[in-house]
C-alpha cells in the first residue's frame, strides 16, 4: 500500500492520536516519521519515534501491551494521522493507566490505573 504525500513537520514527524477502535477512546498522542509508519502498516501493529528518546519503538515492545492496527486515516489538512486500534494488555500509558488521558485540567486524576507500572517497567 502506497502512503499517500502527507505534511511531516520540520523533524520529519507527524503528529498520530490513538483511538481505541471498540469504544472510541482516546489512548494516546506519539509522533511517527515515514519509517514508522511504513512498519506500522507492513506489521499491523503501531510503532513510532520518540522524541525524547531520538528512537524508533514499537507500543507495547517493553510491557507487552501492543496495539493491533484497525484503520490508519489522516485528517484534511494531511499533518495528523488517527489510528483506530485493538489496545492488547490493560493499558496504552507508561504510567499504569488505560488512556495517557487521565488527569482533568485541575490536576485532578480522574481514572484509576489498570496496571502497575513498576512491576511491568520497574522502578525509576
Amino acid at each position: 500500500m502506497k502512503i499517500p504525500d502527507l505534511k511531516y513537520d520540520s523533524h520529519g514527524l507527524i503528529p498520530a492520536i490513538v483511538q481505541d477502535a471498540a469504544n472510541n477512546e482516546v489512548l494516546m498522542m506519539a509522533y511517527m516519521n515515514r519509517e514508522s509508519l511504513e512498519t506500522t502498516m507492513e506489521t499491523g501493529y503501531t510503532h513510532f519515534w520518540s522524541r525524547s528518546r531520538s528512537k524508533f519503538w514499537k507500543k507495547g515492545e517493553s510491557s507487552g501491551h501492543v496495539q493491533l492496527v484497525k484503520t490508519i486515516l489522516y485528517d484534511c489538512d494531511k499533518d495528523t494521522l488517527l489510528i483506530r486500534v485493538e489496545q492488547r494488555g490493560p493499558g496504552a500509558c507508561h504510567t499504569g493507566h488505560r488512556s495517557c488521558f487521565y488527569t482533568d485540567i485541575s490536576g485532578r486524576e480522574v481514572a484509576d490505573a489498570v496496571f502497575s507500572a513498576d512491576n511491568v517497567y520497574g522502578k525509576k
